[in-house]
């Protein structure tokens, strides 16, 4: 049993947990993730590593809530267990050699692009940091991004803080002022991977895509994560999650991805009533 040694709401659909799980803290790199069962009678999900402690043997995961797994996970404290926490699983982030980057982040994509500027950042790169978000209530992680950033740009669409815009905005922005990146890493929603790899591609930036967003079973069983890379059929959980965003079918992985949202809210409506009746 993995116990929960820390639990952190980060906004009200998004929570920080820290797993004691000395072994796979020992191994975890940015990019990879792991895969849960909160009960024996549970769903396996998988979930990005948002940070690890070697020393304390502890894995952080950051999760959304959105189907019926991570409703029950988001109903269990501090000192509960989870029934199975298995990884690391993935291959991991390819960041050594890079000199000058520019990390950006989505919505709760940001808590898999921050283990990757983290790394970024020990190793002696540049790091600028784009993190966009909805609006003010949904940011997330912001303190230790700027604490690996050599500079950060706040995004909102509403503009409700930090700049009004998009990613894209920022990073154009950035591009204009005549800044020059090694490579680009984009985490987040599909569709704004997609509008971020369009923009490079006007510059000939490299730009590597995480493709955890479309992933459902982890282990490439399921072919939910199947996705085109390159003309070539490839699976996000075990060939990736990362990927030279140029070669990726963007409109294909949105159009899967979008398959499972009416049977996750049905799962996770189904679970909340179950909970409503026990509370009673």
């Amino acid at each position: 049993m993995y116990k929960i040694v820390k639990k952190q709401p980060l906004n009200p659909t998004v929570t920080l947990m820290e797993i004691d799980a000395p072994l796979i803290a020992k191994k975890a790199e940015p990019g990879q993730f792991i895969i849960l069962r909160v009960d024996e009678d549970g769903g396996r999900i998988p979930l990005t590593v948002a940070d690890y402690g070697r020393e304390k043997g502890t894995v952080t995961i950051i999760f959304q809530i959105v189907g019926a797994t991570t409703e029950k996970l988001n109903h269990l404290e501090e000192g509960d267990s989870l029934h199975d926490f298995v990884g690391p699983l993935g291959v991991p982030s390819h960041v050594e050699g890079l000199k000058k980057v520019a990390v950006i982040g989505g919505g709760v994509g940001c808590a898999i692009a921050y283990p990757i500027a983290k790394k970024l950042h020990q190793l002696g790169a540049e790091v600028h940091s784009i993190v966009g978000f909805r609006n003010k209530d949904l940011v997330i992680l912001e303190e230790q991004f700027r604490e690996v950033s050599d500079k950060l740009c706040m995004m909102t669409d509403d503009g409700s803080y930090g700049e009004k815009g998009l990613v894209t905005n920022a990073l154009q922005s950035l591009i204009d002022a005549g800044e020059q990146y090694d490579e680009v890493i984009a985490i987040g929603p599909p569709i704004m991977m997609k509008f971020v790899v369009q923009l490079t591609k006007k510059y000939n930036i490299k730009t590597v895509v995480s493709m955890n967003p479309i992933m459902i079973d982890g282990t490439g069983m399921c072919g939910g994560c199947r996705l085109t890379v390159g003309g070539k059929t490839k699976f996000a959980c075990v060939d990736g999650p990362d990927f030279d965003g140029f070669e990726v079918d963007f409109d294909e992985a949105i159009a899967r991805s979008s398959m499972y949202k009416p049977f996750e809210r049905h799962a996770h409506e189904e679970t909340c009533h179950l909970f409503e009746k026990e509370v009673r």
